[in-house]
């Protein structure tokens, strides 16, 4: 039966890469207390053009026919203070070779509201915000059936990494961050979260956004996860280890938000067979697609890059590694 199974995905797999299609956009909302926007990015026969969307241009084609079957469904979680168009270019060319991407833009913790930082259910709720999505969109009579069954995976960035992490894992200890950020000076961004909430905390309770206790907050559905510049300190070893899906992590060589010591590079060391690379030149925003305009932030601005690192070659070249993973590991 294994021997069967391998066929019939491996023929799958040929019958989409014989084709390379162009990227269709959809958005819908999921409903709810907290609905969520989600741009569902598709394989479509349809011709895609430059579509001005806010800070970016993607290349896609709006409202387009999608293709009856999708090699799987890709969840893509945004960093703090995100968009789900920032990864539009990981989406688009996730979308031109078969696959269906729900990027959701995740309910006050976006570019126009981030209030969930300072709430004390921040952890826990963003990796629940993830799984709902995926209850919507595989219950959608429009693209639930087109998915192959067991077919998913998760892509995310920064605290999108994290959220990523956390649907393999299981298991979140947000109290860690709170007694990191008060022991570890050498993470002040990272600890600056929730106007500095994390770093004066005076005890484990009382941490913000990270109050909350040991939340369990795995999504068996997902088979693999890709992990970029990833937040990771929340995360207790024991839970780590205990990862069975495949995982690739990237962290990023000059990271001015995120100290990879205690993010990537620490997931890394925990995560059984964890596919980890350091990108040489890199900074944290080198994984999102580049903003037309600069941003600036207290973290840094999303358009800038470390002198010398080309952002636009990094992005092809990171598209082809993330493809590749999902095709091996999914199909």
């Amino acid at each position: 039966m294994w021997r069967r199974v391998l066929g019939a995905t491996a023929l799958l797999a040929v019958s989409f890469s014989a084709q390379a299609f162009q990227a269709g956009l959809r958005q819908i909302t999921v409903p709810g207390a907290d609905p969520i926007p989600v741009a569902l990015f598709y394989p479509t026969q349809a011709p895609a053009r430059p579509v001005q969307m806010a800070l970016w241009a993607p290349e896609v084609a709006l409202g387009a026919p999608a293709e009856a079957r999708f090699k799987g469904l890709i969840l893509l979680s945004h960093g703090t203070g995100g968009s789900e168009l920032g990864h539009h270019t990981l989406a688009t060319r996730l979308a031109a070779q078969g696959y269906l991407v729900a990027a959701l833009r995740h309910p006050h913790d976006d570019w126009q509201d981030r209030q969930l930082v300072g709430s004390g259910r921040y952890f826990g709720e963003r990796a629940r915000q993830a799984s709902r999505v995926l209850d919507a969109v595989l219950a959608d009579p429009q693209w639930g059936p087109r998915v192959p069954e067991g077919h998913i995976g998760a892509l995310g960035h920064s605290a999108g990494g994290y959220t990523v992490m956390a649907l393999a894992a299981g298991q979140v200890q947000p109290a860690r961050a709170g007694q990191h950020c008060r022991e570890d000076a050498d993470d002040p961004m990272f600890c600056r979260l929730g106007n500095g909430a994390l770093a004066s905390a005076p005890g484990a309770q009382a941490v913000a956004p990270v109050a909350e206790g040991a939340s369990s907050v795995g999504d068996p559905r997902v088979r693999a996860v890709v992990a970029m510049a990833p937040v990771g300190v929340v995360f207790e070893a024991a839970a780590l280890q205990q990862v069975k899906v495949p995982v690739r992590l990237y962290t990023a060589q000059h990271d001015q938000v995120l100290n990879s010591r205690y993010h990537g590079d620490w997931l890394a060391r925990q995560v059984p067979g964890a596919q980890a690379f350091t990108v040489a030149g890199a900074g944290h925003f080198a994984f999102m697609s580049k903003p037309q305009r600069s941003v600036p932030s207290d973290a840094g601005d999303p358009a800038a890059d470390p002198e010398g690192f080309d952002r636009e070659a990094f992005q092809k070249t990171l598209a082809d590694e993330v493809v590749g993973f999902f095709d091996r590991s999914l199909n």
